[in-house]
């Protein structure tokens, strides 16, 4: 490992995304805004899955992973944004920005999992209910929750220590809101071509692999819907599973056009706007795309709120 230009008590200056003429400062508020929608929306979402009985199903604990990986996601960059951005400091230690790397890469590659676990859960309950208790049972649901919670981590730990092991130089000047791989390797005294491939290596199997586990679910799901004979069969059908595409369209679209781009080809500003998309936007749109577009979710909202009421 190359240390001897930097230790832990070195670090990086965060340029951020915002700087203070009264367009920056509106957009500014607006990202705290997103955020504590975001904030409270996944923390409802959790919370509801877990005191409502009829939302113990294998569907609503997957979907309660998403909203506390989505949770753990904004804040892992929203706050230090926030903070760099109001105190006027621009500083991250190295250890710091190793932690978010860490955490940012882990939650993205558990994401990309869970979403594919979650995509086979529909095609089980609608192309093989009869099954469904065996395919999906407590203990399958579970261990695919944790095996995205590992893959993910691992990932993370991996580009966390690489890209930390690399000399930096010059300004060390991100040009970024938070410690993104792509955008410290530009800062890189070093060759980083090869650790450059690998991460593309690995988006192609965190990226790619999950994404083909969907389509593969989804075919079979569209095919087994239309030839359904009841209406309102379909329309569950639909309504739960439109959801979840939607949700995948968000993040999938927005990922690959990060991660999967030669350096060579990235533009910071592209690649600042992408990313607050869905690291900032997608996880306040999550949990309103699933509560609004599912009655059982809106129906334990609804419950919740009687007993509040009632309690009053």
């Amino acid at each position: 490992m190359a240390w001897e230009n930097q230790s832990f008590n070195s670090g990086f200056i965060l340029l951020g995304i915002f700087n203070h003429s009264p367009t920056h400062i509106f957009l500014f508020s607006l990202v705290l805004g997103i955020f504590s929608v975001a904030l409270v929306g996944n923390s409802a979402m959790v919370l509801l899955i877990y005191l409502d009985n009829q939302l113990h199903t294998p569907m609503y604990f997957l979907l309660s992973q998403l909203s506390l990986m989505d949770l753990m996601l904004i804040s892992t960059t929203v706050p230090k944004m926030a903070f760099n951005y109001l105190s006027g400091r621009k500083f991250i230690s190295l250890s710091s920005c190793g932690f978010q790397i860490f955490f940012y890469v882990s939650l993205l590659g558990a994401e990309c999992f869970l979403l594919a676990a979650m995509a086979y859960d529909r095609y089980v309950a609608i192309c093989q209910p009869l099954r469904y208790s065996v395919l999906m049972s407590q203990k399958i649901c579970g261990l695919m929750s944790l095996a995205s919670w590992i893959l993910g981590s691992l990932d993370g730990i991996i580009e966390a220590a690489v890209t930390l092991s690399f000399s930096y130089c010059g300004a060390r000047e991100i040009p970024h809101f938070f410690c993104d791989v792509p955008a410290l390797l530009t800062l890189s005294c070093t060759n980083t071509l090869l650790f450059e491939r690998m991460i593309f290596i690995c988006c192609v199997i965190m990226l790619l692999f999950p994404v083909a586990v969907i389509i593969a679910s989804y075919v079979r799901v569209i095919l087994a819907v239309i030839h359904m004979g009841s209406g309102e069969g379909r329309r569950k059908a639909f309504a739960t599973c439109s959801s979840h595409l939607t949700v995948v369209g968000l993040y999938y679209g927005a990922a690959m056009f990060i991660y999967m781009r030669p350096t060579s080809d990235r533009s910071p500003i592209q690649d600042k706007m992408v990313s607050a998309f869905y690291t900032i936007l997608t996880p306040m749109l999550n949990p309103l795309i699933y509560s609004l577009r599912n009655k059982e979710v809106a129906r334990a909202i609804m419950k919740v709120l009687g007993k509040g009421k009632c309690g009053k």
